[in-house]
């Protein structure tokens, strides 16, 4: 019985390598073609291997894009860790600190997750030209707010989940030592809070990284993040795939070694509660 089961299981193997082969070929022609020089780039042999390493692709792409890339690490780390901070207390508050109204308020924070980004476009604008650019906080400080302000629902879903995941009794034990609800979350919770700062973290930070459409209509060009200059690269007439492949690697490492070291962290964090209940 055991035997076949474990013949059943191994089965299950194939579809997966299948289609993690389809999703990486797109990464292998990337890869390949970033190496190539231009004049190997052509249809008939976009799968072929490189006849030489043409490293000389990746350092014109990397002059091209090294301002963008620095503002996107000015852009994606301040919203990263700003949303998952207001999402740590937001949880807090819903899940321990119950007062009326809460049950109303949760939902409707929950219902920004399913807001789409073309919806708010324009008033976003007239909102960051009317009263942000005259404050100074035009460009990556206001992309930094407008990721801040949609990476809220999610990380507070994740750190309210997590927290109602844990016993009241801690709780109770803080307060009869003279622990007010500050001192819990300070002292407390903050602390074992972990696993989900791992998860929301990993998750705005790519989702800030990858963000092409409020980068492109809040941003100029001496404050593009990367993905906008990536776009920005093509030429009119004859475009370097060769030079434009080298820059999608550079675009896509960040994010690429973020889940690479830090990904088993974040399945530890999803594991850990931070998206039942």
């Amino acid at each position: 019985m055991k035997t076949k089961f474990r013949i059943g299981k191994n089965w299950l193997y194939i579809p997966l390598i299948a289609l993690a082969i389809f999703y990486l070929l797109p990464m292998y022609v990337m890869l390949v073609t970033g190496f190539k020089s231009f004049e190997e780039i052509d249809l008939q042999t976009m799968w072929n291997l490189p006849r030489g390493l043409a490293l000389d692709n990746y350092i014109e792409a990397y002059g091209s894009l090294a301002p963008s890339l620095w503002n996107s690490f000015l852009m994606v780390i301040p919203a990263a860790a700003i949303s998952s901070m207001l999402g740590s207390l937001n949880g807090f508050i819903l899940a321990k600190w119950k007062f009326r109204g809460a049950d109303f308020i949760f939902p409707f924070i929950l219902f920004g997750m399913f807001i789409p980004y073309q919806s708010i476009l324009i008033p976003l604008v007239v909102f960051v030209n009317a009263t942000l650019r005259p404050l100074g906080l035009g460009g990556i400080p206001a992309l930094v707010i407008a990721h801040v302000i949609y990476g809220i629902p999610i990380t507070t879903l994740t750190f309210r989940n997590y927290y109602a995941s844990l016993p009241q009794e801690l709780l109770e034990a803080a307060k009869i030592d003279g622990a007010d609800m500050l001192g819990i979350y300070r002292w407390i919770l903050l602390p074992i809070s972990i696993p989900s700062f791992v998860v929301v973290l990993i998750w705005q930070f790519t989702s800030a990284w990858n963000d092409f459409l409020f980068a492109v209509v809040l941003t100029s060009n001496r404050s593009w993040p990367i993905t906008v200059a990536l776009n920005n690269m093509a030429g009119s007439q004859i475009i370097s795939w060769n030079v434009q492949m080298a820059g999608s690697l550079l675009a896509a490492l960040p994010t690429l070694l973020v889940y690479i070291f830090l990904g088993r962290y974040f399945l530890r964090g999803l594991l850990a509660g931070s998206l039942k209940g």
